[in-house]
């Protein structure tokens, strides 16, 4: 079967839970499929394997969304012959469309997130994100089959697209590659950091964006143990206003406490690794999340995890076993953050306050890891579902 994966993110530029997710599907589909990567990159246009495409020229200074478009018809241009197109994102998922009805062949695509969920969006987008939810919609109503990365997503999918034949929507869970996410005993990354092996610390990596949530971590910091840490591997944020906001809680937290390490730049997979071998407690504060792929990381290098209850996570996080769920309603939060923020603290020093428990958990949370979410199982499903459309 010729398959094409349609991406924004790929290697060596990838930044989010979706472009992980595509990078390791595509290792595995390779061996069960005639598979094409199709992503955005610099540079002119590659053959084999991987064809890179960029914006067109001419909207050089346009609205990103208008930019997307045009990858997307590039995308579209170059998927003939193909049996099946599988996009990520609403940055491909126009290209998916364009190519059913162009050759007449079926699109799968996978939600990693929802653009109706993400109001937040329209700061980064402007007008723009009127148009990124037009073509996810256009998308997700007339795909062939949908792919939601959790049961919860599933839900909002359904919940955001009613016109959707429920049928369509299948549930492949994101996985995670255990030979390359694994304990670390080496220190090095931490010592040229700086970070005080004597004391724990508390970890948190993502994106500066609303739906990290990262904004509720700062504050709820201010009320952690004193002896803790805290890492921040937090950039990329989506607006200026953003990163500013990010920045003045930096500041403020580091008036009130030592050992705040903000790291701004992307690091190397391994240094994350090691970074989330040795944290007391991964924080994902998260106030929308589809499944949270960064959680299974932790849990893959044995670290107990604190997580918002939201979307996919409790799905991935065992409360109670391989980590503690803080529950979060919207609207709540909206109007009291402080209880959310305090629930967060609470559980957070209760990890810490609790070195063999959370021991236990890192253990529980790398045997979950290796047992339910490897990425082998996350392609056979995947291929699967193209079996049913492709005969």
């Amino acid at each position: 079967m010729k398959v094409a994966l349609l991406t924004r993110e790929y290697p060596p530029d990838v930044y989010g839970g979706a472009g992980v997710h595509v990078e390791f599907l595509a290792r595995e589909l390779r061996a069960l499929t005639d598979l094409q990567v199709h992503c955005w990159g610099e540079g002119a246009h590659s053959g084999g394997e991987v064809t890179r495409h960029l914006p067109a020229a001419a909207l050089a200074e346009a609205n990103d969304a208008l930019r997307t478009f045009s990858v997307d018809l590039s995308m579209a241009a170059a998927l003939d012959g193909r049996d099946l197109v599988h996009s990520h994102t609403w940055y491909a998922n126009l290209a998916g469309h364009f190519a059913k009805l162009l050759y007449g062949i079926p699109h799968v695509m996978t939600c990693h997130s929802l653009e109706p969920l993400r109001p937040w969006k329209a700061e980064q987008l402007g007008g723009g994100y009127a148009l990124s939810s037009w073509a996810e919609r256009t998308a997700v109503e007339s795909a062939d089959a949908v792919i939601a990365v959790s049961r919860g997503m599933r839900t909002d999918i359904l919940d955001c697209y009613p016109a959707l034949d429920p049928a369509k929507v299948h549930v492949v869970h994101n996985g995670i590659d255990t030979s390359l996410y694994r304990p670390d005993e080496g220190t090095d990354v931490l010592e040229r950091i700086g970070i005080d092996l004597e004391r724990p610390y508390v970890l948190f990596v993502g994106r500066i964006t609303r739906q990290k949530g990262v904004p509720h971590l700062l504050r709820a910091a201010r009320a952690l143990d004193p002896a803790a840490q805290l890492v921040l591997c937090a950039g990329a944020p989506d607006t200026p206003e953003i990163g500013r906001e990010f920045r003045e809680l930096v500041d403020e937290l580091e008036r009130v406490r030592d050992g705040v390490f903000w790291i701004p730049e992307m690091l190397p997979r391994p240094d994350v690794v090691q970074l989330l071998s040795h944290a007391a407690v991964f924080a994902c504060p998260s106030v929308y999340e589809p499944l949270g792929i960064v959680n299974l990381e932790a849990m893959a290098c044995g670290t107990a995890v604190v997580a918002s209850s939201v979307g996919g996570i409790p799905e991935v996080v065992d409360d109670g076993s391989t980590g503690l769920l803080v529950p979060y309603e919207k609207k709540r939060a909206d109007r009291h953050p402080e209880e959310f923020e305090d629930a967060l603290t609470e559980a957070l020093n209760r990890v810490l306050d609790e070195p063999e428990a959370a021991r236990r958990m890192g253990t529980a949370g790398r045997v979950r890891a290796v047992q339910e979410f490897g990425w082998d199982t996350v392609a056979r499903r995947t291929a699967d579902v193209y079996a049913e459309l492709v005969k």
